[in-house]
């Protein structure tokens, strides 16, 4: 049996399609054939350069960390799937596929299963994939990270696709919602989420004396704006890298004892909530496919910027 791959090969250069024997697993590992793969905007970080620190495994890699598929095979010792399984893998900071060994931009993969996590019958292949990183990230800054209340008043900067599923899971927690996102576009979905009032800037967000507020956007101004308007004693928690350096105010951070926190990924406990919310009909991320073959322009679409929602590939 043979495996198609979309293999990155260094800094600037197109990805390769290279085909090659499929491996049996090895101890402790699945074969999966692909069915979802969801392309990420940190994989356009990796191919130009900017997240090469976070990138253990050097070049030629298969990249694409977002996958749910069907199990093939399964390695010694593997006990808690079997062929047939529908799965997804939810990477940590320890180990990510694509990052740490070949990943998802391919029609079939080998993970480690303890990575693996069962997806239900009721969630596509699609939805699936997205439930990987922008449910995981989305739901561990909200959730994991921000602690969000029932009640509470939580703040969403920008409505991308993590910042949408982001403001659905809080309202799903029962938190009232308030977002600040200049394309207006956005606007109307938000409020279908259950997003009460939505804004242009997050300086106009000051009136409504946010608990926490969450940073999607993370370009230096956008946090800046979260630690002016956040209630005294609230939380504002950074997700976004829009820019890698940024300016802050320290007066009002100290002056009404805000907290701030970073939130980078997730764990399997996040995906594993973001698939139970999908599985009963409360939450879908905004996805569109793509064929296995069209994922190199896939990825320039996001290097270019202006995507909404996720895009999954779709791999038969």
């Amino acid at each position: 049996m043979h495996m198609q791959g979309w293999q990155f090969n260094g800094l600037e250069q197109p990805l390769e399609l290279v085909e090659r024997e499929v491996a049996a697993p090895r101890a402790g590992e699945v074969l999966v054939a692909v069915r979802g793969s969801g392309l990420c905007h940190s994989d356009v970080g990796r191919m130009d350069g900017t997240l090469t620190p976070f990138m253990p495994k050097p070049p030629p890699i298969i990249l694409g960390h977002e996958i749910a598929g069907l199990v093939l095979a399964v390695g010694e010792g593997v006990s808690a799937f079997a062929a047939g399984d529908r799965v997804v893998a939810s990477g940590t900071q320890a180990y990510c596929p694509g990052r740490n060994s070949d990943g998802g931009y391919a029609t079939h993969c080998l993970l480690p299963a303890s990575c693996l996590l069962p997806l239900p019958d009721a969630v596509s292949f699609v939805q699936g994939a997205a439930a990987t990183d922008a449910g995981q990230t989305s739901h561990h800054a909200v959730v994991t990270v921000g602690k969000v209340q029932p009640a509470e008043r939580v703040g969403i900067v920008g409505l991308g696709g993590l910042g949408m599923t982001g403001a659905r899971i809080a309202v799903l927690h029962g938190a009232t919602v308030y977002a600040a996102e200049p394309r207006r576009e956005a606007w109307p979905a938000a409020r279908e989420q259950g997003v009460t009032e939505v804004v242009a800037d997050v300086e106009a967000l000051a009136e409504y004396a946010l608990d926490m507020i969450v940073d999607f956007a993370g370009f230096g101004t956008t946090t800046a704006g979260a630690i002016r308007v956040v209630r005294p004693g609230g939380r504002v928690v950074l997700v976004g890298l829009g820019s890698t350096e940024a300016l802050i105010p320290t007066m009002p951070l100290i002056a009404k004892s805000v907290a701030l926190l970073g939130s980078g990924g997730g764990m399997p406990a996040d995906t594993r909530a973001v698939l139970d919310f999908m599985a009963a009909g409360e939450l879908t991320i905004q996805a569109s496919t793509i064929g296995f073959g069209e994922i190199p322009e896939g990825l320039e679409r996001l290097a270019r910027g202006g995507v909404v929602g996720r895009i999954v590939a779709s791999i038969e």
